[in-house]
């Protein structure tokens, strides 16, 4: 383990979260169920990434379900979450309770999505657990951070701005759920 592997790793994982990216999605669903538990929402996340870190592979062989399905099931959340966004159609239907908003779809497929338990999958094949563990810590942090701040950021931004950046996120979503679900798919159909 070394700090450099640290820095790759924490690096990978950040660009896969995209935490940033997803503040506009983050903030329509926080205005959707009144609000995000920020604490579960993280801890909840972390603790999918570090179970998929020590087991993932193994826990997903014994549901008889192999990584390039997951990856296929968690982009047609994504597709959905970016149609929602760029048609103002809302499929995923608000039972305004935070609790539950908390863990799906924020903790799963937002931050500890099908990309990031997959990638979490393929690094551990390369990387030190440990710089591993510490890399998923080093992003739980700044999830935490982010999803803490977005009040804060929500003003900042103001109506007219969420609502651009929101529908240029929306296709963002779209082409990252496409991308996962062809690289994905092809492996399935071979």
């Amino acid at each position: 383990m070394s700090a450099s592997q640290i820095i790759t790793l924490t690096f990978t994982l950040f660009a896969v979260i995209d935490i940033v990216g997803s503040i506009p999605l983050l903030i329509t669903l926080k205005g959707k169920m009144g609000g995000i538990r920020v604490w579960p929402a993280t801890l909840i996340s972390g603790a999918l990434m570090i179970f998929f870190l020590f087991v993932g592979e193994k826990f997903l062989d014994l549901l008889g379900i192999d990584v390039h399905s997951f990856a296929v099931g968690g982009s047609i959340v994504i597709f959905i979450l970016g149609l929602e966004m760029v048609l103002g159609v809302e499929f995923f239907k608000s039972d305004d309770n935070a609790k539950s908003g908390s863990v799906v779809p924020i903790a799963f497929p937002l931050i500890a999505g099908s990309g990031t338990l997959t990638t979490i999958i393929s690094l551990r094949a390369n990387y030190d657990e440990i710089a591993m563990l510490i890399a998923i810590l080093i992003n739980l942090v700044i999830v935490f951070a982010v999803l803490r701040s977005l009040d804060h950021i929500e003003r900042i931004i103001g109506p007219n701005g969420l609502i651009a950046i929101r529908k240029f996120f929306g296709v963002v979503l779209l082409a990252i759920a496409v991308k996962i679900f062809t690289s994905n798919v092809t492996v399935l159909f071979k």
